[in-house]
């Protein structure tokens, strides 16, 4: 709560009142956009919807008669810069052609996790694979091109796997054409600085987290456990969540 005497004395300082807004981590520019659209102090009109994976979430303080359009241009200039300092830092021998190939990778990792400290390991997982030329195979680049990244509300279908949508790793070879949402700071560093690891595949343990493996074997061993763990759950799952 603020007193009268706080604002007098607030103005008489010259000090401005402190505007808060947060976007999360691993939205898409259109929810972005439409939090700044819809955000009561900022002022004017946001304009155009930014590209996708092109803006940086994180929690921005501003001061009142900031434009709707100046804060989206925050928001990509802090991703330019974050992106500059990381891109210049990163290791030799990562598949990236150029700094967007790394921001496509991040919004794989940054919506196929949700625990920080797995970020790196999932990292190398898609950066062992896009270096042996295999499929990516990531279910959130289904899901995107399906709800546009607003969750699914089910499993994926059959059909969905084998379906020709341009961001379907599943389909397309390499890296999909654009981000699939806007990755956070750890996701940017994860896939610009890997863990050191020969892992190729990942399953959920059922406790939020992922099961790593080097070897189809292992993985499939992983699988069947997971697969154990959700059946053993059942009558707390919806059929939508197990249906595939």
């Amino acid at each position: 709560h603020v007193s009268m005497a706080d604002v007098q004395g607030i103005l008489s300082s010259g000090k401005s009142i402190q505007y808060k807004l947060t976007a999360a981590e691993g939205l898409t520019s259109e929810m972005i956009f439409k939090i700044v659209a819809d955000d009561p102090v900022l002022t004017g009109d946001a304009g155009w919807t930014p590209p996708e994976g092109s803006l940086l979430p994180e929690t921005y303080l501003f001061t009142r008669g900031t434009t709707r359009a100046q804060m989206l241009g925050r928001m990509m200039k802090a991703r330019d810069a974050l992106l500059e300092q990381l891109w210049r830092e990163r290791p030799p021998g990562l598949p990236y052609k150029t700094p967007n190939d790394a921001v496509v990778l991040a919004s794989i990792v940054e919506k196929e996790t949700a625990i920080p400290a797995e970020r790196r390991h999932v990292a190398a997982v898609f950066v062992n694979r896009l270096k042996l030329g295999m499929k990516l195979q990531s279910d959130p680049t289904i899901i995107y091109d399906v709800t546009r990244g607003y969750p699914l509300g089910r499993g994926i279908r059959e059909s969905e796997l084998t379906r020709a949508s341009p961001h379907n790793t599943y389909f397309i070879a390499g890296l999909p054409p654009t981000p699939i949402c806007n990755p956070g700071k750890d996701s940017l560093a994860a896939v610009l600085d890997p863990a050191t690891s020969n892992d190729l595949y990942f399953v959920a343990n059922g406790q939020g987290g992922h099961v790593f493996s080097a070897t189809m074997e292992a993985q499939n061993r992983n699988v069947a456990l997971w697969r154990k763990v959700e059946q053993a759950r059942k009558p707390q799952l919806s059929g939508a969540q197990l249906r595939k």
